[in-house]
């Protein structure tokens, strides 16, 4: 059986305008088929778990709905907002994009993948999401296209 690296950025959002919210759909439903690059958790502690919490979404009922149902995104989406106490206000998402879009990995993090890009470390790529996808790129690149 084959396995995915998941290429969708954390720097996306679907219509709803939720930062990463579609890379932890992919994700998770990829791991709840068994199909997700050993690589990568389906729900983790960094952007899915920030994104989970800033909606107000509950862990176990959220990957349940994932693995039971086999949503597509906009199904997915529509759950979400279904969701009692969800928190898509525009103050809450916005407050949520910022911290995904102003995260950043420690040194020993970036260093690696940027080492492994080829890519030299002049403190020009701080930030994660940018850091995850040419992480994500990459071992793409390795399995696929190489």
């Amino acid at each position: 059986m084959s396995t995915y690296v998941p290429l969708i950025s954390s720097g996306v959002a679907g219509p709803l305008g939720v930062l990463h919210l579609p890379r932890f759909w992919q994700k998770a439903s990829l791991e709840a088929r068994g199909k997700l690059d050993s690589r990568y958790p389906g729900c983790g502690k960094g952007y899915d778990q920030m994104t989970l919490s800033a909606l107000g979404l509950d862990r176990d009922a959220t990957l349940a709905f994932l693995k039971d149902k086999r949503p597509s995104y906009p199904q997915f989406e529509a759950w979400v907002k279904a969701q009692p106490g969800v928190k898509l206000d525009a103050a809450s998402v916005e407050k949520h994009n910022a911290s995904v879009r102003g995260y950043n990995h420690d040194t020993a993090t970036r260093q690696g993948i940027l080492t492994a890009n080829g890519i030299p470390d002049d403190g020009k790529i701080l930030d994660a999401i940018r850091l995850n996808d040419l992480d994500s790129w990459n071992e793409f690149h390795a399995d696929v296209l190489k």
